[in-house]
């Protein structure tokens, strides 16, 4: 796949150990890994299979070794889940995501100008999710604002639209990102028995129900600058997703009296997805009828999901029905316009 130029939305980085962020805390919170013996989360430094999800890198010189040099990137957006975490206080959570933005603009975004990146906001606590983006939002290479799908509550809910509004108001992306709280049972039937099972339940029926809930909660009428980009939850369900709320909308639309157009319409204005994982057919022709339906020219951003590895899933395939132009939307145009890049 031609990557020269191309802006990667999705390219994970993560401190060694919680050691790394301790020169960002102040004397409490240090005090408080110390002897609390916290550590970072289990969820994102081992629990799934090495071959799926080896460790991102640690610092700039080895992202530059393993991706920005060979690949030619115009920008890399760092996705740093490292605060996609268990832990059920929300002051040390709070702590812990005002280390990780320092740690990312220090060692990171001061260090190379190809980065940008998403900051870290806790999910626990919406007012103090609002002070950090008030403390950091106005500088230009935070881009967005990443929070993870699987939460206690779904992102649509009337107590987070003073965060929606925060997001826009510094003109942010609100980036959702596969995994989460591991307490959160990621069906509607429970929770999972195998890494199988809680794969798909991420990637489809979880991140399914968050842009059902933004959009059906009126987020849009409601702060209608607000930009949003799933990472790493796929794309080839939107279409049937889309068919199948537009219908049932068409039945009970007083339900949602503050909705002024077709759920479709809002997802098609304020919703992109990244390319991976592409999870795409093998057959040309079923491809290009994907992509008509989904209008991927202007949906779709690249991502890699470095390092992680979903195998290739056919995207040059359809990055090849897309013709000349339609590849070079998905593989820059688009995430410059989401991210404000080209300004």
């Amino acid at each position: 796949m031609r990557l020269e130029g191309a802006i990667d939305c999705d390219v994970h980085c993560a401190p060694a150990s919680i050691d790394a962020l301790l020169p960002y805390m102040d004397d409490y919170w240090r005090d408080y890994v110390a002897n609390a013996g916290m550590t970072l989360s289990p969820t994102q430094t081992g629990t799934y299979p090495e071959a799926v999800s080896p460790a991102p890198p640690a610092d700039v010189d080895a992202l530059r070794e393993q991706v920005l040099d060979p690949w030619g990137l115009q920008r890399a957006v760092l996705t740093c889940a490292s605060a996609f975490d268990i832990s059920r206080n929300p002051y040390y959570e709070t702590a812990l995501c005002k280390a990780i933005n320092d740690w990312l603009r220090s060692e990171w975004l001061d260090r190379d100008e190809r980065l940008r990146a998403s900051m870290l906001v806790p999910t626990l606590d919406p007012e103090a999710a609002i002070e950090e983006i008030e403390r950091i939002g106005g500088d230009p290479r935070f881009v967005a604002v990443l929070l993870p799908i699987r939460v206690d509550a779904r992102w649509g809910t009337k107590r987070f639209h003073p965060l929606h509004e925060a997001i826009a108001r510094h003109d942010l992306v609100l980036a959702l990102h596969a995994w989460g709280r591991i307490g959160a049972a990621p069906t509607a039937s429970g929770t999972t028995h195998t890494y199988f099972e809680d794969y798909l339940a991420n990637s489809q029926s979880i991140a399914q129900g968050q842009v059902m809930s933004l959009v059906a909660e009126g987020v849009f009428e409601r702060v209608p600058d607000l930009r949003v980009v799933l990472l790493e939850c796929g794309f080839a369900w939107l279409p049937p997703m889309l068919w199948r709320f537009d219908k049932d909308w068409k039945a009970v639309w007083r339900e949602v009296p503050w909705l002024k157009a077709k759920p479709s319409e809002y997802v098609q204005r304020h919703f992109r997805f990244a390319t991976a994982p592409a999870q795409l057919p093998h057959d040309r022709d079923q491809t290009a009828h994907l992509a008509e339906m989904l209008g991927a020219e202007e949906l779709l951003v690249f991502a890699s999901d470095h390092p992680h590895r979903h195998g290739d899933g056919n995207l040059e395939v359809l990055l090849d029905v897309l013709g000349d132009a339609g590849r070079d939307a998905v593989m820059r145009g688009n995430a410059e316009a989401l991210y404000r890049l080209a300004a």
